[in-house]
């Protein structure tokens, strides 16, 4: 048991630093699709008008928690830090609800599930009980 644990956290946590690592070094993309969410969130919270600084910051938390993760270091810490972030990052980048093409469609609520799932194993992580 203890092993599938041990490799269920890395295999997480390098699916988040490889995914942060992309953030950080190519923030433009990934800003331009974030920036009408960032706009409603500063709204709220007093948030830098820099979308890209904001993507860096987002990648650079999900490569930190990532490799805490998957080193099984604070691992609950780590994982409700990577839960946030997909929570933002989901409804941001993939609100499959908005796009009319079909095929387009599907693979954006393809990717907002399959974030759902991963949310779900960052949960789980997040409430076991230490031993």
């Amino acid at each position: 048991m203890k092993l599938f644990v041990a490799v269920g956290r890395l295999l997480i946590g390098t699916t988040f630093g490889v995914s942060g690592y992309g953030a950080v070094r190519d923030p433009k993309g990934r800003a331009t699709v974030a920036a009408p969410t960032l706009d409603k969130l500063r709204e709220i919270v007093p948030l830098p008008k820099d979308d890209a600084l904001l993507v860096q910051i987002n990648g650079g938390a999900q490569v930190a928690a990532g490799a805490t993760l998957g080193l099984g270091i604070f691992p609950r810490l780590s994982a409700l830090i990577l839960a946030g972030s997909l929570a933002i990052t989901t409804y941001a980048g993939h609100e499959f609800w908005k796009v009319e093409h079909p095929e387009q469609r599907n693979a954006q609520k393809i990717y907002f599930l399959k974030n759902l799932a991963m949310l779900g194993g960052l949960l789980v992580i997040a409430g076991a009980k230490k031993k």
